[in-house]
């Protein structure tokens, strides 16, 4: 599928969700198939070349990280976000063999996958936004054990959160939002999550929040911990559409007035986060924010599409395309 069709098809799948979402649905003024700069563009390719290139046969990466599902989870997902057909398109294989990859990568029984939290979250996102997109009939029961085993977690949690393991009793900001963010997609994509699970996570980043600058902290009571766990706590009441919370509000504010720009000392993983929060905060912020971006990964990219980051090259580009992903506004999970 050539650019012209991409953006054809772009411009009216957003008609058809556009219709059949609730009023809160994404402003009609910022819609999947906006005109995306060259330079993005030029990046973005790049990016996805470099990923399908490094690529295993049996769809893990090569470096720190590669065989973990995460990267094989968040690589599938940086190819959805650019908007080619996930069957026919050009890297239709790519992300086959990243499914197949995460699909191996699962327990039968529990639904578990990988070996962290970490892991089955960012892989229950990547299956929840496949979910539907990718004519796979493995995707629906495993995506379904894996929200279970999300869901049973949160409830043998003392904070009603998440951490390292299902069966962790305490919690912290940044598994949780990879955790928290998957239930959201499931439950857009059709799956049943209790009111009452979303509602428990959202006091845990409440408890996180800084009574005087409004940051998120890493666990209850813990201090600030740079943008990125703030980052994530504007994104979870955002996906949870409670804009209105005076946690979104100050931790939104205290992430306007942060001038960090290495993601809290977490290069590309804080600005997966931060493009999503300014998104849904405040689309002005965004796209100063997203143009500064853009600029710098297009400054940084090496010649073979990648960046260099102690996450290892396939995680790192997974995590800076994702960054500026936004400026196609095709995954569901970002519909403001």
């Amino acid at each position: 599928m050539n650019a012209a069709s991409r953006r054809l098809f772009q411009i009216c799948t957003a008609s058809v969700l556009v219709a059949a979402l609730p009023l809160q649905a994404q402003d009609l003024n910022v819609y999947r198939g906006t005109q995306v700069a060259p330079q993005v563009e030029r990046v973005y390719e790049r990016g996805l070349q470099y990923l399908v290139k490094t690529q295993a046969d049996d769809g893990s990466f090569p470096g720190n990280y590669g065989r973990e599902p995460a990267t094989a989870a968040l690589s599938m997902l940086a190819m959805f976000a650019h908007g080619d057909d996930p069957n026919y398109g050009p890297y239709a294989k790519s992300i086959k063999r990243c499914l197949d990859y995460l699909l191996k990568n699962t327990d039968s029984s529990t639904g578990y996958i990988g070996s962290s939290m970490y892991n089955h979250g960012f892989s229950t996102l990547a299956l929840a936004e496949a979910y539907g997109a990718v004519q796979d009939e493995r995707i629906g029961p495993a995506l379904k054990k894996a929200v279970e085993l999300i869901l049973t977690s949160q409830e043998k949690n003392r904070f009603k959160a998440w951490r390292y393991s299902p069966d962790s009793k305490d919690a912290d900001s940044t598994v949780s939002g990879a955790c928290f963010v998957a239930l959201i997609a499931a439950r857009n994509a059709g799956l049943r999550v209790p009111d009452g699970a979303i509602e428990g996570a959202l006091k845990f980043y409440t408890d996180c929040q800084q009574p005087g600058t409004g940051s998120i902290g890493y666990t209850p009571g813990s201090g600030a911990n740079g943008t990125a766990t703030t980052a994530i706590g504007v994104a979870v009441y955002a996906y949870a559409r409670k804009k209105d919370q005076p946690t979104f509000i100050k931790a939104l504010s205290s992430l306007k007035k942060s001038d960090d720009e290495n993601g809290g000392g977490y290069p590309f993983y804080g600005e997966y986060y931060a493009s999503q929060a300014l998104f849904q905060g405040d689309v002005k912020a965004w796209e100063t924010w997203n143009e500064k971006r853009v600029q710098k990964l297009a400054d940084t990219q090496n010649e073979d599409g990648s960046w260099d980051a102690s996450l290892g090259g396939p995680l790192s580009t997974a995590f800076g395309l994702l960054s500026i992903a936004l400026s196609y506004r095709y995954l569901p999970i970002y519909e403001r």
